[in-house]
Parts: structure tokens; C-alpha cells; sequence
């Protein structure tokens, strides 16, 4: 008995015979063109997925000269913020129908951001976009290679590139005004390190509630993002007379300011408020559950590749823009008027 030749994968053609309709026609399909009745899209759409057709992106790439792929430049953490961004933006790409290629960096320099878009480049990717939230991460923005879309999240406002960011003023101001308004005299606050764009913003909501109300603000206790530092602030806030509100600028921090907070026999919210940021999902499980300031990372990567995606098909048009999503603020059980 002869062998059985080997069913080869399905091909245009093969749809297009299987729908009824010309090659020309699955093409306009598959490129979502406008000039295709209903009908039609509905018959060569039920075609592809009975014969499991899959296109040649290859091909595509080399007729259209778009490869259909975006590059991401991030660095390797495992900080909720960065994380939630990309995953954001891996969510919003795909959803446009973009595949995505991700270099993460350990520190990114203006020599590591130009070899990881060199590299992208070399992939022949749409565009790029640069999670950018430190401020060597932002001054590598003015160095970008030309002729590659870019676009850059959490990154400074400076310079030509645009940028799609968290409003972290604001979130600080709805954190600090709420224990304000809770009756506490004034707030203290542990910082994000000094590097992090989105830190600066956090201290200087913070600040601009403050002074807005007649308080005086302590000096900032400052952290690394870490549970670790959070514990320590912790600590020293502990012991410290006259605390009653504390706003943190992250949730891991709170996390070890919380625990502090119990081995000194402090109670939250009795004698000491506490207010987070990023609003992780074990927030609504901490002791008390958090209060806290949650980003919107769907938006932010929804915006970001819009943006990018408006820079493809006209570039230049969106030169210096600067788009800005709001937080929201949620209420929980680590908050209460002082004693």
C-alpha cells in the first residue's frame, strides 16, 4: 500500500474556493478592508476558521511592509507597577491585532534603551514602546534612534517622544486630602526612591495637599518599593509621637509598614491611618485590608498603543503629546478619624 500524501496547510486559495469568493476578496478579509459586504466577511471568516487556515505574517510583512509586531523596552522587576504596565500593553497590542516582542533590561541607560530598539529594529517591529518610570530611563528618551516610531509609558515630559502616563500628582492628592478630611493634622509620608519619576510625582501630590490645607509636612521617609523598607519607615514612624495618618507609596511598602505597625503594638487604624498606592491584589486582604490609589494599567497600555499606532500611520502628528490617565481611589478599612 502506497503512503498517504501528507495534507499540506491550507492556503489563500483554499479559502477563497471554500467561500465562494476570489483571492482578492480574502485578502480584503484578512486586512479588515471596508469594501467587503457582511455576508461575505461573515462566509470567508467561517472558511478560515473550518479550514484552519493561518497566514503567512512573513509574506505579509514583505507586501505591506508592516510586520504586524510592536516592541517593548522594560527592565527585568518584579514590581507590580512596571509589571501591571506591560502586561497592560501586551494586552492592548494584541487586542489590535499586533504581536509583541519584549526586551527587558536590568537598568535601563541610554546605551542599554539604544541596543534593545536596535535589536527590536532588527526584527523588523511597527514601533516600540519604552517603559520609562526612572529619570535615566527618561533622559535615554532624547537619544532614540531615528526612523522607529516610540512612544514612552510612566516617562518624563521632556523632549519630542510621547508620552502615556498615570496622573501620580493627583492619586497623592486624593490620598493625602482624604485622611485630611478624616480630621488627622497633617500626614506623614514614606517615599518611593528618588530616581522614580513616579515617586517625585507621589511626594509632590503629597506636598501640594498639604500645603493647600495649612499643614506642615513632615520630611519624607524614603524607601526602595520593598516590604523591607516599608517595615523599617515602619519602625522609626512608630515610635514617633504625634503620628496619625500615614500615606505610602506603594502597597508592598504599606505591607511593611503594617507589619512594623503590629510588633510595635500599634493599632490601624485606631491610633495610626495608613494609606497604599497601586492597589496590588492582596490589598483587600492585608489586616486591615488597604485603603488605597489603584492605576489603571488597561488604560494606560490601551492609550500607549493607540498613540503608538496613530504615530505609524501619520508620523509626526503626535509629536510632544502627552496623554494622562486619572486614578481612582479606594476606600477600604485602614483609614478612620483619629483618636
Amino acid at each position: 500500500m502506497g503512503a498517504t500524501p501528507a495534507r499540506h496547510p491550507p492556503v489563500m486559495a483554499d479559502v477563497a474556493r471554500a467561500a465562494g469568493v476570489s483571492h482578492q476578496t480574502v485578502s480584503r478579509v484578512l486586512n479588515d478592508h471596508p469594501n467587503v459586504r457582511p455576508e461575505t466577511r461573515t462566509r470567508v471568516l467561517a472558511a478560515i476558521e473550518r479550514l484552519g487556515y493561518r497566514r503567512n505574517l512573513l509574506a505579509r510583512a514583505l507586501a505591506t511592509r508592516h510586520s504586524r509586531t510592536l516592541g517593548v523596552v522594560s527592565f527585568d522587576t518584579a514590581l507590580y507597577g512596571p509589571a501591571g504596565t506591560v502586561y497592560g500593553i501586551e494586552q492592548a497590542a494584541r487586542e489590535a491585532g499586533y504581536f509583541v516582542s519584549i526586551v527587558s533590561l536590568r537598568t535601563i541607560d541610554r546605551e542599554g534603551v539604544r541596543d534593545a530598539i536596535d535589536y527590536l529594529a532588527g526584527q523588523s517591529v511597527d514601533g516600540v514602546v519604552v517603559v520609562a518610570p526612572q529619570r535615566s530611563a527618561a533622559s535615554a528618551l532624547a537619544d532614540l534612534p531615528a526612523g522607529i516610531p516610540a512612544v514612552a509609558v510612566e516617562g518624563g515630559h521632556e523632549g519630542d517622544v510621547p508620552v502615556v502616563s498615570v496622573d501620580q500628582v493627583a492619586g497623592a492628592r486624593q490620598a493625602t486630602a482624604h485622611l485630611l478630611a478624616l480630621g488627622h493634622e497633617t500626614v506623614w509620608h514614606v517615599s518611593g526612591p528618588a530616581d522614580w519619576l513616579e515617586a517625585e510625582g507621589r511626594v509632590e501630590g503629597w506636598r501640594a495637599a498639604l500645603a493647600e490645607a495649612g499643614r506642615p509636612a513632615p520630611e519624607p521617609l524614603v524607601g526602595d518599593w520593598s516590604p523591607r523598607s516599608g517595615y523599617e519607615a515602619g519602625r522609626s514612624l512608630a515610635r514617633t509621637p504625634g503620628v496619625s495618618a500615614v500615606f505610602v507609596a506603594n502597597d508592598q511598602m504599606a505591607l511593611g509598614v503594617l507589619r512594623a505597625f503590629t510588633e510595635e503594638g500599634v493599632r490601624v487604624p485606631g491610633r495610626i491611618s495608613l494609606v497604599g498606592f497601586d492597589d496590588i491584589p492582596e490589598a483587600a486582604y492585608f489586616s486591615p485590608p488597604l485603603t488605597t490609589v489603584r492605576q489603571d494599567f488597561a488604560a494606560v497600555g490601551r492609550n500607549g498603543i493607540r498613540l503608538l499606532l496613530r504615530m505609524i500611520e501619520a508620523p509626526g502628528q503626535t509629536a510632544g503629546e502627552r496623554l494622562v490617565v486619572p486614578p481612582s481611589f479606594v476606600v477600604r478599612a485602614s483609614t478612620a478619624p483619629p483618636p
